[in-house]
């Protein structure tokens, strides 16, 4: 990917606040927290079911069965050629649930040490007819993951899929998807309608991945490739100048949501090299202001950071792009 402007690329070396504690203290804290992570693999019970024993699943499983649905219509599906197909290839990409119910459970340790309070849900595995939207659902008490979502960006159920769609289907991503449906969770929405709002708001749900996925890779966070995140880098200098130059921080034009914020094949900076951008380099950037936060205010707490308005820890961060 070519740059915005000519210069040389930027790596930049992010420095994470530990609010006051050594990351290596935290990380024996947390090693310490029990959790007991009980996984259920609803997709593999349907899968085996005999008809005769529906009644019994339906008992186990109550929440996914609404009464309006007659059982002829799970033993059609049970039957479908296409629910067949799908339920297979499930299996095969997950016969083994344990790698990833490892990293949920130290995703669960990071959230109860941070969040005292929370319940550690109960984890349900199924299949959700690719509804990829709604992938991962977390409540306070059950975690749904739709294993159908995560077969791989060239599978060919994908095929019809936009490819940056698809590419984020992959299980690389599976704790980091779950990780920011509980960010959804606990980080109020913005209050303020600027864009620096709307910026930090999204760079508070990817901080708090940092802290709740201290091994993850930053391209998993946000899922971008590595030549994605590589650009983000290497440009960030230059993308705050366009921020600044146009006026955009304070702005509350709603176009610049999908421009800059929503998911989409690249950013839309109106230059000629806007397909070779990574969509929603607006949560990028905004991830950094609260980096830059963090480590210039390392006394403030997890929580109080994620409460704090927009505009606030915009003006407080100090952030300056790396030239």
């Amino acid at each position: 990917m070519r740059i915005l402007k000519i210069g040389l690329p930027v790596l930049v070396l992010t420095v994470l606040s530990a609010c006051g504690d050594d990351a290596a203290k935290i990380s024996e804290k947390v090693a310490q927290i029990p959790v007991d992570l009980e996984v259920s693999r609803f997709d593999r019970a349907f899968d085996q079911m005999e008809p005769e024993n529906l009644p019994d699943l339906k008992a186990r499983y109550p929440y996914l069965f609404p009464p309006q649905f007659p059982d002829s219509i799970w033993l059609a599906k049970k039957a479908d050629t296409l629910q067949v197909h799908l339920r297979e290839e499930v299996a095969r990409a997950f016969p083994d649930f344990a790698p990833y119910a490892s990293g949920l459970e130290l995703l669960f340790k990071h959230v109860k040490f941070y969040f005292p309070e929370q319940q550690v849900p109960r984890v349900v595995t199924l299949t959700t007819d690719v509804d990829y939207r709604s992938r991962v659902v977390l409540t306070d008490t059950l975690l749904l993951i739709g294993l159908d979502n995560y077969l791989g960006p060239d599978h060919p159920f994908y095929g019809n899929m936009d490819r940056y769609i698809a590419r984020s289907l992959d299980a690389t991503y599976l704790v980091s998807d779950v990780a920011a449906a509980f960010a959804q969770k606990v980080v109020p929405p913005p209050s303020e309608r600027s864009l620096i709002s709307q910026m930090v708001y999204y760079g508070k749900l990817l901080y708090l991945k940092d802290r709740l996925l201290p091994l993850a890779p930053d391209s998993v966070k946000i899922a971008y490739t590595g030549e994605e995140l590589e650009w983000a880098r290497a440009n960030e200098s230059q993308i705050w100048r366009y921020f600044i130059e146009r006026e955009l921080l304070y702005s509350t034009d709603r176009e610049l949501g999908p421009r800059f914020l929503d998911p989409a094949p690249f950013s839309k900076f109106r230059l000629e090299l806007d397909n070779e951008t990574p969509g929603r380099i607006g949560r990028y950037m905004g991830w950094q202001v609260v980096r830059a936060y963090a480590e210039s205010h390392p006394d403030t707490r997890l929580k109080q950071l994620l409460n704090l308005p927009g505009e606030e820890i915009f003006r407080q961060s100090n952030y300056k792009p790396p030239k």
